[in-house]
């Protein structure tokens, strides 16, 4: 596929990037809108939610660069392709994330202590709640992608994304309670509540990023649907051992020994070895499958299981 193929006027065409793109396109818009919202209003709560959108660009940055890289076929150098990239890349945006809720931490804690000046509500209620609903758009639309790629920079900027809705849920009801009480110590408050749950949020993407960096096997129902595309072959396969299965960005990894009568040969072998290739793939798009062949000794396997009807 040739560069105009990729980009057309100047937006990538594969589905991951363009979801990566349009993130990233609606932090940097939220970025200003609240920025200038907050300072005019005088909203640390708005203030706050826009420093996150800087940060928010920043990880939609890195997601974007993260799918554009794991997207690459392996290499010499990166045989097993470049799939934890977007594993970084969340790891990163979970960091960004941290960082943004000690930030506002440190500025609420601050403007309980030395009191909050005047707070514009009407504005600032108008900025959250457009900030809101461009999220919610976004965050359709990046879901389905991650859903249909498997990225998981593309998971995590779900996660992001609504966090980002969370908090202005939060930012609205802040301004809401000030406009209604005149307390303006509701906007510090929240702005509280809003870190307690960024960093929450933070620990989750971590923790996926992780798993996917130490290799940690493909969850249970995807190998069950693995066990199942072997056991479709039971009348020309003895069983199978040594399954081993991992995960890098949206590729998938499998390998397998796979127990045959040793009499049949070895065309008849690869056929039902290609066969079972093919199933798993069709199941498990982004799969790459290794089979090793081994005569039946009468050696511990795993049992066939039964067909799904």
């Amino acid at each position: 596929m040739t560069w105009l193929g990729r980009y057309r006027l100047g937006f990538p065409q594969d589905l991951a990037s363009r979801a990566a793109s349009l993130a990233l396109l609606s932090n940097v818009c939220l970025l200003v809108l609240k920025l200038v919202v907050g300072l005019v209003t005088g909203s640390i709560a708005v203030l706050s939610d826009g420093l996150d959108s800087a940060e928010d660009a920043i990880a939609s940055t890195f997601a974007l660069w993260s799918v554009r890289v794991s997207a690459k076929p392996a290499d010499e150098e990166h045989p097993y392709g470049h799939g934890k990239a977007e594993g970084i890349a969340a790891a990163g945006q979970a960091l960004l994330i941290t960082a943004g809720a000690g930030f506002i931490i440190y500025q609420a804690v601050r403007r309980l202590i030395i009191g909050q000046a005047e707070i514009g509500v009407g504005l600032g209620l108008g900025a959250m709640v457009a900030t809101a609903l461009v999220n919610l758009g976004v965050v359709w639309y990046v879901s389905r992608a991650a859903a249909q790629t498997g990225s998981l920079a593309l998971v995590a900027a779900t996660r992001h994304l609504w966090t980002n809705i969370a908090q202005a849920a939060a930012v609205i009801i802040a301004l809401v309670l000030v406009g209604a009480t005149g307390r303006r110590e509701f906007d510090p408050i929240v702005a509280l509540l809003l870190a307690g749950y960024l960093i929450f949020a933070a620990w989750g993407i971590i923790l996926g990023a992780a798993q996917q960096i130490m290799d940690v096997r493909l969850p249970p129902d995807e190998e069950e649907i693995i066990q199942r595309a072997i056991s479709r072959y039971g009348g020309q396969v003895s069983g199978f051992h040594n399954l081993r299965t991992r995960r890098s960005g949206r590729q998938r990894y499998v390998e397998l020994h796979l127990i045959v009568d040793p009499k049949r040969s070895i065309e008849d072998v690869h056929t039902v070895c290609d066969n079972i290739e093919r199933d798993i793939k069709k199941s498990l798009p982004g799969s790459e499958v290794t089979i090793h062949v081994e005569p039946d000794d009468g050696r511990p396997r795993q049992p066939l299981q039964p067909p799904s009807t």
